[in-house]
């Protein structure tokens, strides 16, 4: 293997750690072995040949082909890339830049590796409209990824009507590929077309993976590559976790064992599943999380039809930040939460703290130790302090975080999710939910036709206005 390894830690959910009430015994442990051990094959077949074929990414080298040809023909010329896109054409793209390049990456020339990255995943008017004032007089070095893979995501097909308006005014239709790239669908949809009549550059959003499984395609590693990412690291690390979570041994598959505890404690009324990581590198991946977990088990039927309404509450938390801001809830608050605890060995770069002023010789215990260990010290006595409050929580050790560490990290969080959702059986691939937002969107913005054949989109739009619109009775 090219690279350390992350580790999965669960010792603190073990009822000898947080007591019988609250904690796992060995007894219930070898029964959730015994119930999930059947679902590795499953499982495995399921992410290279399924409904969701996101095992297949990290061993193509196609995609790692058509990205890097795209690259070297868009970055000697780019400054700025800006990527549009919601959801999980954004979240991945965002987690990678800020897990993998500093965080001064675009404010320090000296320590680019590529050209700034912005990432649009949201249509307030006042922040684009902010960043269209800036960008406008640097259009001539700028890039823009379209990420779309039907095209009608009202979103980015707004964010990139507008660019697309000002790019040909500034340049001409027929330089407009010269600025674009369009990821979106290989043979159908609307990004598709406009691409196929503009003869932009593409890239493909593979079927079979969904969007918040779509990270390790070229739908992150386009914008990861251009700013200096290492992506066949990246992809070497989750062909390594693939490795070992199709491993048929249940303790020793970390995403069998993870989803396993996460459930286990999702139906005994812990429902909340809080990532916290220690790490401001890492904090995006939380976001990330929060989608994965969300929109994949988030559902109202079982896989039989029948009524489900399940789902585990994915939150986010930064460590050391939020033991100031949530962890007085955590401890003396209801005890329906489980805690995922993301640990790093080595930051990468040691800071001193210097000795205190003589006035204040009570902060001497600080003195010449390193900001990473009084951040790890922090980590672990949070961690002591949950258990004290016998509140379950796991931990996932990062020797390092570079490119084959957050790709195992990917890849584990992902199978942990197939897993999940086959425990809870339920669809863990589709999002049924989602939908009526956008259509009551489209009608809302005017959309013509009809939204069912006995119900047009005005119709549909007069009935969502009737629900929403203020009453004048119930405003004060």
């Amino acid at each position: 293997m090219a690279g350390k390894q992350i580790q999965f830690y669960y010792k603190n959910v073990l009822a000898d750690v947080i007591g019988p009430e609250h904690g796992i015994t060995a007894q219930q442990l070898d029964e959730l072995a015994k119930q999930t051990t059947p679902l590795i094959p499953k499982i495995k077949d399921e992410i290279l040949t399924g409904n969701s074929r996101y095992g297949l990414l990290p061993g193509d080298p196609q995609i790692a082909k058509s990205v890097k040809a795209l690259v070297k023909h868009f970055k000697p010329k780019c400054e700025n890339l800006v990527v549009l896109g919601i959801g999980g054409s954004a979240l991945g793209n965002i987690a990678l830049q800020n897990a993998l390049n500093p965080f001064t990456y675009n404010l320090d020339n000296n320590k680019r590796k590529g050209p700034r990255l912005f990432v649009f995943d949201n249509i307030d008017p006042a922040h684009f409209g902010s960043f269209m004032d800036f960008i406008t007089p640097r259009l001539g070095k700028t890039v823009f990824n379209v990420i779309s893979k039907s095209g009608q995501t009202a979103e980015t097909a707004s964010q990139f009507m507008i660019v697309q308006k000002m790019l040909e005014t500034r340049f001409g239709k027929e330089k407009l590929k010269d600025r674009v790239v369009a990821t979106t669908d290989l043979e159908k949809g609307t990004l598709r077309k406009i691409a196929t009549d503009a003869g932009l550059h593409t890239l493909v959003v593979p079927d079979g993976v969904g969007g918040r499984f779509s990270v390790l395609s070229a739908v992150g590693l386009f914008s990861a590559a251009m700013t200096g990412i290492n992506i066949d690291q990246l992809l070497a690390g989750a062909a390594d976790m693939h490795t070992r979570v199709t491993n048929p041994d249940f303790f020793k598959n970390p995403a069998a064992i993870n989803a396993a505890i996460q459930i286990h404690y999702y139906n005994r009324n812990k429902r909340i599943s809080v990532m916290m990581p220690y790490s401001s590198a890492l904090y995006s991946f939380a976001d990330w999380y929060r989608q994965l977990w969300a929109e994949s088990l988030g559902k109202k039927y079982f896989l039989d039809g029948g009524e489900a309404y399940v789902g585990p509450t994915p939150v986010k938390a930064l460590g050391a930040t939020d033991q100031h801001s949530q962890v007085q809830l955590y401890r003396e608050g209801p005890n329906d939460k489980i805690f995922t605890l993301l640990e790093i060995q080595d930051f990468g770069r040691k800071i001193r703290i210097p000795a205190p002023p003589k006035c204040a010789r009570e902060l001497n215990y600080l003195a010449k130790k390193d900001m990473g260990e009084l951040l790890n010290a922090e980590k672990k006595a949070t961690e002591f302090a949950l258990c004290e409050s016998n509140r379950p929580c796991v931990t996932v050790l990062f020797p390092k975080i570079d490119a084959y560490t957050v790709g195992q990290f990917i890849f584990l969080f992902e199978a942990t999710t197939s897993f999940a959702g086959a425990l809870l059986d339920v669809n863990t691939y589709d999002q049924p939910a989602v939908e009526l937002g956008k259509q009551a969107t489209f009608a809302l913005m005017g959309k013509a036709g009809q939204y069912t054949p006995d119900r047009s989109y005005a119709d549909f739009a007069a009935e969502i206005r009737a629900k929403t619109e203020f009453d004048a009775n119930f405003v004060i």
